[in-house]
């Protein structure tokens, strides 16, 4: 039998325990943590989104805003108002431009609102309803907006921010800065729908709004529900009632069975969508098929979100629905609406 030399044994055997050992001494120095000596591998904690503030400083006065629900007078920073009413009242998802044009609508709105001297009750300036402007507070957004609301409310505060200060004029001073949400196409004189004509809220075209999925609507209401509304007689065939229309294709009057009323007064009593309606009539219902959603006055929110995805921003946006209007610093205003405050 042959035996095994002693050195080459030796050898063998180191070779051996290096293979063993080796591994165990690079991983454990990286293993190896705090005082117990015991092996634990973290992984690296995700930073959680921080909220784009905005500075208290841009906010050159507050708004008493009525809350409908507690009958409480919130005061808001001016630019903290204006966010609030831009996620209240435009999709978040909408583009940043079309975005900061509604931030200035929103903003020449209560600045106008606020050098009026115009007050809801001895504390209060607006309310939180369509009556002013839609106004929800942080923790009703959140609600809303679930695990989306820290990257809605950034964008939106982002836009606020670029747009701080800024307002919208005509002639040097705050226009009435009506919107709403989806046109037939094209936006509607003021003096067509309300009673008085202004410069700049004259028609203009919006071919956008096709892509808003409010644009074309239905609305199914029995005949006699119609009647008790309307307090008029239909006449047999649909047919027989005769409209006029206004310059932007909504309806200016309609005659019902010798009884006349505006576009607007249909739209309101029947609660449609809009004044750019027709009638159709099928077993004893009427089918009022409507184009566009809102009153249709001023600047359109899916226009501008169009407008925006075509490359415009927020000037030209503006600039487009307000007619002779310029974005101008508010400065001259700030005074004179802290006042009224």
């Amino acid at each position: 039998m042959k035996r095994w030399k002693g050195p080459g044994f030796i050898v063998v055997a180191a070779l051996l325990l290096m293979i063993l050992i080796l591994p165990t001494l690079i991983v454990v120095p990286f293993i190896n943590s705090g005082e117990t000596g015991e092996a634990r591998v973290t992984p690296e904690k995700e930073k959680e989104p921080m909220l784009t503030t905005i500075p208290e400083d841009l906010s050159p006065f507050t708004v008493n805003v009525l809350r409908s629900k507690t009958n409480q007078v919130e005061e808001v920073p001016l630019e903290e108002y204006v966010a609030r009413v831009v996620a209240s009242e435009m999709p978040a998802e909408f583009e940043v431009e079309a975005l900061k044009a509604q931030a200035l609508a929103a903003r020449t709105y209560i600045v106008k609102h606020m050098t009026n001297g115009e007050k809801v009750s001895g504390q209060a300036d607006v309310t939180d309803t369509i009556q002013h402007q839609v106004y929800k507070d942080n923790n009703e957004l959140r609600q809303q907006w679930s695990a989306d609301y820290m990257e809605k409310m950034n964008k939106i505060n982002t836009a606020v921010i670029d747009t701080a200060g800024k307002i919208i004029t005509y002639e040097s001073q705050p226009i009435f800065a009506a919107f709403f949400s989806t046109s037939n196409g094209y936006t509607e004189n003021s003096e067509d729908y309300w009673e008085n004509a202004l410069p700049y809220l004259t028609s203009v075209e919006s071919p956008w709004d096709q892509e808003s999925p409010k644009y074309m609507d239905q609305k199914v209401i029995p005949i006699a529900d119609a009647e008790a509304k309307l307090g008029v007689k239909f006449p047999p065939n649909v047919s027989e009632i005769k409209m006029t229309k206004t310059e932007s294709h909504r309806v200016d009057n309609i005659s019902i069975n010798g009884k006349t009323f505006s576009g607007r007064d249909i739209r309101e009593k029947l609660d449609l969508r809009s004044s750019d309606f027709t009638v159709g009539q099928k077993d004893g219902h009427l089918i009022f098929t409507t184009k566009g959603y809102g009153h249709g006055i001023g600047m359109s929110q899916y226009g501008a979100n169009g407008m925006a995805k075509a490359g415009k921003n927020y000037e030209e946006i503006v600039q487009h629905y307000y007619k002779g209007a310029k974005v101008t610093e508010m400065n001259q205003f700030t005074a004179l609406a802290s006042t009224k405050n």
